[in-house]
């Protein structure tokens, strides 16, 4: 029982993971292409919203079902798929907290641009390109996680 509630609480994360992180960044995609700080400026308000809610609290709880989850069926975390999903994992984090900041900063440029009645300024269209070049890796990186998850190939790293 304790193994299928962890098991299941584990697929729910990565499953919040993913589908928050594509539908944020179907949302903001769209947003922008407006090119409308009012539209912009609202959905990025609540993009940041989803992150801390959704993407933040998934984040926290899936390295400790992960871990309980390896513990109760006795994988060690250096066995290679284990391993490799680890690292895949770091490597998503040090592009998504980034992110975070960069959506905050899309946001509050936004959200001056409505209250001064002008377009987007400059630095906000730099941030995007580096938000959209930061979503691909950490996009892949969690389709790759996924697939270990699901195959548990043989993966001799160590």
């Amino acid at each position: 029982m304790l193994e299928q509630s962890l098991l299941l609480a584990h697929v729910i994360g990565a499953t919040v993971l993913f589908g928050t992180g594509a539908g944020i960044a179907f949302f903001m995609v769209v947003a922008h292409r407006t090119r409308d700080p009012e539209l912009i400026a609202h959905v990025a308000g609540t993009v940041v919203v989803a992150d801390t809610l959704f993407t933040a609290t998934a984040a926290i709880l899936q390295p400790v079902t992960g871990y309980l989850l390896a513990r109760l069926i006795g994988w060690e975390l250096t066995e290679g798929w284990i391993a490799l999903s680890l690292l895949l994992y770091v490597f998503t984090g040090l592009f998504w907290l980034p992110v975070v900041g960069i959506q905050i900063r899309m946001r509050n440029l936004a959200r001056a641009a409505v209250e001064a009645r002008t377009e987007l300024p400059a630095d906000y269209f730099r941030l995007c390109r580096i938000w959209f070049a930061f979503g691909f890796p950490a996009f892949f990186a969690v389709i790759g996680i996924l697939w270990l998850m699901l195959n548990k190939p043989t993966i001799t790293l160590f």
